[in-house]
């Protein structure tokens, strides 16, 4: 391959893979703003010298550079001295060191163990002991009451069974805009876990945008077959979001994350 074909395969693979670093980022950092700047300082450090991806495969060059930025950086939650932020940096304090983000890059990016190792500068066996560690610390860490926004049964069902499995109060089941609002005022969720399109063709994101107005904020996690779609930093954008079709250990490590944090952010309609 010419240096000019590779060059613009490596173009071709990070674009590809920018909204995926952009949401692993912004869940480190619980901020959708903090999580974007080391974002674009990862990707700035590729574009002005190749060489960082140390011979690795893009993405894992790519998440790595990220990781060591913000490793770097004292592995910040965006600062505050009170409310939500305050809250997670305590409990930050109180995790095994990487066992966060070895989580959340084998199960919400698909890593295999050795490549979290390699991204997170560990041998493979470590990683997979963190992430066995971070399964039991983060669900420990924080449980509540979580409301679903799905108009699909099956899936609904599902997302039920893995949330109550995991020792939180499902408080129900909302297929539209105007039943999940309905269903959040009577009974008040620690945490939304919302489809982006229902039943009735109305938004799962409006639904969620209307809750937290009336009732204030609280973690949401959104679910679509096409997260490129909602990572484009255009406008606010989740915090935490999964893509369908989902796994178990996606669901799990989500709401775990989203519960940590209790704060999230959403999307402008």
């Amino acid at each position: 391959m010419s240096d000019a074909a590779q060059e613009n395969s490596i173009s071709d693979q990070l674009g590809v893979n920018i909204p995926f670093l952009r949401r692993f980022s912004r869940a480190m950092t619980g901020s959708q703003q903090s999580g974007d700047t080391f974002a674009a300082a990862a990707l700035e450090a590729i574009l002005a010298d190749r060489s960082v991806l140390d011979g690795h495969d893009v993405k894992t060059g790519l998440f790595k550079v990220l990781y060591g930025i913000w490793a770097s950086a004292g592995a910040p939650v965006e600062d505050g001295e009170d409310g939500p932020r305050a809250k997670a940096q305590k409990r930050l304090a109180s995790l095994t060191n990487n066992s966060r983000e070895a989580l959340l890059l084998h199960t919400v990016e698909g890593f295999s163990f050795s490549e979290v190792g390699t991204i997170i500068g560990v041998p493979q066996s470590e990683a997979e002991q963190l992430i066995e560690i971070a399964r039991r610390e983060m669900v420990d860490s924080a449980s509540g009451s979580v409301m679903i926004i799905e108009d699909e049964a099956i899936i609904a069902m599902d997302i039920e069974s893995i949330v109550a499995e995991m020792g939180h109060r499902v408080t129900g089941i909302a297929r539209t805009r105007d039943e999940a609002v309905k269903l959040a005022k009577a009974d008040a969720p620690d945490l939304i876990l919302a489809d982006i399109q229902l039943a009735d063709n109305s938004s799962g994101i409006d639904a969620v945008n209307d809750i937290l107005q009336e009732m204030g904020t609280r973690p949401v996690i959104f679910i679509t077959a096409f997260p490129e779609r909602l990572l484009t930093g255009d406008k606010p954008e989740p915090a935490f979001l999964i893509s369908k079709p989902y796994s178990v250990d996606q669901v799990l490590s989500s709401v775990s994350q989203a519960m940590f944090f209790s704060s999230t952010e959403t999307l402008n309609a």
